[in-house]
């Protein structure tokens, strides 16, 4: 995993690159950031670029050609170890430990590094089980880093959700920050620091890992995963900033034009066209429940940039030239005074289709609800 595979993150990856250049490597450091965010991948890219054999002092990025490299790449390498949460299956019957599961960790991250527990517990079989990191593995993990590197300059642990750790892993855990071993470097991955004991969150440097752009999304998705521009745009605005989400979205979203949607339906609330509102709640129907959840979820987010744009058109950079006219023009129309129970009205909607609610009712409903918030606000 090369720094410049992973879209933005731009401050991060200089932050990470300068500690090693300026030898001032911490030994435990915590990736924190949301499930599917890119978290891991850092850690990882960080992790080849510790242990590149090429790397020069102005590099800032990994080879990616020397054995260290290619190792870490294929996470083979004897000096990159992970923890990750387990637990029984149909193959690992007891005794379940992170070692028992390497190979099928190595085709998980190998496929997607921005997966989050309920994938990874899905890819072992784990079925309805909770994964974590048990008692045992603290055994585990004192007979590895009692060992020195095999070949590289660091030893490096990456311990995938450390809020899932048993106490007495825990524990073990902070033992070893306390009192570190010589060229070891441990990388933690959460996406809920906050459940981390405050005795281990006092002792490792943190590594923030933020929302991407929505643009730094949008370029990433077309350019890394061939995704035509207009979807992937659609994607960055469904997922938030989150590739993992936008990822997972790909997969499960039809070729549907959300925002021609979404401005038809505006055009409509704003005229109160009820005859053409029951046609469309028609069409809206044909979508099916994922992409009617998705529809509303799209329709939050262009509300959000509507609403910027009327306090600050500079609050929404990197507009795409398609959908300026229509966010500008509709500014005016969602103000301060309505923008609250607009947004109340569509999370509503998604929640009634969530639970199975009939899609035209909730449809013809939320849309005459919208357009009397429209009225008021001309």
């Amino acid at each position: 995993m090369r720094f410049s595979e992973i879209p933005g993150q731009q401050q991060v990856k200089q932050l990470l690159v300068q500690s090693v250049q300026r030898n001032h490597v911490a030994h435990a450091q915590l990736f924190r950031g949301a499930e599917g965010s890119a978290a891991l991948a850092l850690a990882l890219a960080y992790a080849a670029f510790l242990n590149c054999e090429q790397r020069a002092a102005t590099d800032e990025d990994s080879c990616g050609h020397c054995p260290s490299c290619q190792k870490i790449d294929k996470l083979v390498h004897p000096d990159l170890n992970f923890i990750v949460p387990v637990t029984t299956t149909k193959t690992v019957a007891k005794d379940a430990t992170s070692s028992k599961f390497m190979a099928e960790w190595r085709s998980f991250v190998l496929d997607n590094p921005y997966q989050g527990l309920n994938d990874w517990m899905q890819h072992i079989g784990a079925e309805n089980k909770q994964g974590s990191i048990s008692k045992d593995e603290s055994l585990q993990l004192l007979k590895l880093v009692s060992l020195k590197a095999f070949e590289a300059q660091f030893k490096l642990v990456v311990i995938w959700l450390p809020e899932l750790m048993h106490p007495a892993a825990a524990n073990a855990v902070l033992k070893l920050l306390e009192e570190p071993p010589p060229a070891t470097v441990f990388l933690l991955v959460s996406y809920a620091p906050e459940q981390l004991l405050p005795t281990i969150i006092s002792r490792v440097q943190p590594v923030v890992v933020r929302p991407l752009q929505e643009n730094e999304l949008t370029n990433w998705l077309h350019t890394a995963h061939h995704v035509p521009e207009a979807k992937a745009r659609q994607l960055a605005q469904l997922a938030e900033g989150n590739p993992g989400a936008a990822l997972a979205a790909q997969h499960i979203t039809a070729d549907h034009d959300y925002f021609t949607l979404f401005v038809k339906w505006m055009r409509l609330c704003y005229s109160n066209n009820v005859g053409d509102m029951l046609t469309t709640s028609d069409d809206f129907q044909k979508l099916g429940r994922e992409n009617q959840k998705e529809f509303m979820q799209f329709a939050l987010g262009i509300l959000r940039k509507v609403l910027l744009y009327g306090l600050d058109p500079k609050l929404v950079p990197h507009l795409p030239a398609a959908e300026q006219q229509f966010i500008s023009g509709f500014s005016r129309f969602v103000t301060p005074r309505n923008a609250d129970p607009l947004t109340r009205e569509l999370n509503d909607a998604h929640y009634h289709i969530e639970r199975n609610a009939n899609p035209r009712m909730v449809f013809v409903d939320v849309s005459l609800r919208v357009a009397e918030l429209l009225k008021n606000a001309a």
